[in-house]
């Protein structure tokens, strides 16, 4: 298998199964309801590890959650609660919209705040090695001492402004691995510099060193985190004399209107909502769309034809299998092996009448709820029954009604040799 590696610039190979294969995404910023955008990371680390394991690869996946931020502070303020209470409630909001997504969970979720040991040890490391550096309480990371940084994302370090301006660096572009305590802020740990907080970019260095050790296969995350995030956890674990990551895999956008949907520019659909609207297996096929590395945009019309896929999969299965082709899953596995190419796995999925092989390919996508019809609630049946009898009485303005009924109940009823069909509404 092969896929683009942002800091090489071109396609890899992987190594040949059963690996090991170490995955590490970067996951989200709790604070409020996590917006559909974020969901991108999450459904392609966990579709990407199925994969994997469908065709022998021995994989383990660490997806971070990030409790402790300039995010979560003001946030918290803003209601008036404590930001460790903040940070815990929308943690948990985290975890009940992904279970939503029924992909199941990565093996690995560790928390900011549950790895500080780690965290202040890596950076004790950094200080004894003079890469980093402590100024008033703060610990900075000295960029001028890593020469190939800008390397991930082709910034120039000449180029480079401050990411956070402070009179205490040496060099304004250099940044913080340890935040001293500030009034504002209700929670601190303790550390060899005083109280304070990390950085956000060594909390990850530290969690996969802790997870999966210095060196690993693959790095995940958005576009948006090439710079500085994933350039910073770059030049801090490179410090200590590791490679890192041997594949970075940036997840183009999902955009709203044209613009990367984002809390700040107030354009958030939540990934609660979406599911709500539109339901787990529309905003997966939606998902699988658009090539893991390009931009998607995300609209009505766009769940729309989602849900609309998502029918003519249902479809299949409810009428007779046709076996597929002797070479139908060799097809689907070329697409995916080749830069985890979903859109053309989907359109050779699309192509198949076979149940058996599509319900295993829609499996690696979580989508083998697609090969079942849910069953109509009591009511719904009774109302379709009543329908039966009105058309055979020649009721047709109450045959219309009792089908309105139906619909508006969540289903509609298909008329058969037999009698009627109820299919729930997507």
């Amino acid at each position: 298998m092969r896929l683009y590696d942002t800091l090489k610039r071109s396609l890899v190979e992987l190594p040949l199964p059963p690996g090991p294969i170490r995955m590490y995404v970067c996951g989200s910023t709790v604070y409020q309801r996590v917006h559909v955008g974020n969901s991108r990371p999450f459904v392609l680390g966990m579709w990407l590890r199925s994969w994997l394991r469908e065709t022998g690869y021995v994989v383990t996946l660490v997806h971070n959650i990030t409790d402790v931020d300039d995010k979560v502070y003001a946030e918290a303020a803003r209601l008036g609660i404590g930001s460790r209470e903040l940070s815990a409630r929308a943690t948990e909001w985290f975890f009940e919209d992904t279970n939503d997504l029924g992909l199941g969970r990565p093996d690995v979720e560790p928390r900011a705040t549950e790895t500080i040991p780690e965290i202040v040890a890596f950076i004790g490391e950094l200080v004894e090695r003079g890469r980093a550096y402590e100024a008033g309480g703060d610990v900075y990371f000295s960029v001028a001492a890593a020469p190939d940084y800008g390397r991930l994302s082709g910034a120039r370090l000449e180029d480079m402004v401050s990411q956070e301006s402070s009179a205490l660096k040496r060099d304004q572009r250099d940044f913080a691995l340890w935040k001293s305590q500030k009034p504002h802020e209700d929670a601190a740990w303790d550390s060899p510099w005083g109280p304070g907080r990390p950085g956000w970019h060594i909390e990850c260095s530290a969690m996969v060193r802790k997870h999966l050790g210095p060196e690993f296969e693959i790095h995940g995350g958005g576009l948006d985190l090439r710079f500085p995030h994933h350039e910073n956890e770059l030049a801090q674990s490179s410090a200590l004399g590791h490679r890192f990551a041997h594949v970075w895999m940036h997840n183009g956008m999902l955009e709203l209107a044209a613009e990367k949907m984002s809390k700040s520019l107030g354009n958030v659909v939540t990934l609660r909502n979406v599911l709500d609207a539109w339901g787990r297996d529309a905003l997966l096929v939606f998902h699988l769309t658009g090539h893991w590395s390009k931009p998607i945009d995300f609209s009505d019309d766009a769940m729309e034809s989602a849900a609309a896929r998502a029918d003519g999969f249902r479809e299949v299965f409810r009428n007779p299998s046709d076996p597929a082709p002797a070479d139908a899953w060799e097809r689907f596995a070329a697409a995916l092996d080749d830069d985890f190419n979903t859109p053309a796995a989907l359109a050779v999925l699309h192509e198949w009448r076979d149940h058996e092989l599509l319900r295993r390919a829609l499996g690696i996508f979580g989508l083998e709820s697609l090969a079942t019809d849910d069953e109509a609630p009591p009511e719904v049946v009774a109302l379709a029954r009543q329908r039966v009898e009105a058309r055979a009485a020649h009721n047709f303005e109450e045959s219309d009604r009792l089908r309105a009924e139906i619909e508006v109940a969540g289903w509609d009823i298909r008329d058969e040799a037999d009698g009627f069909r109820l299919v729930r509404r997507r």
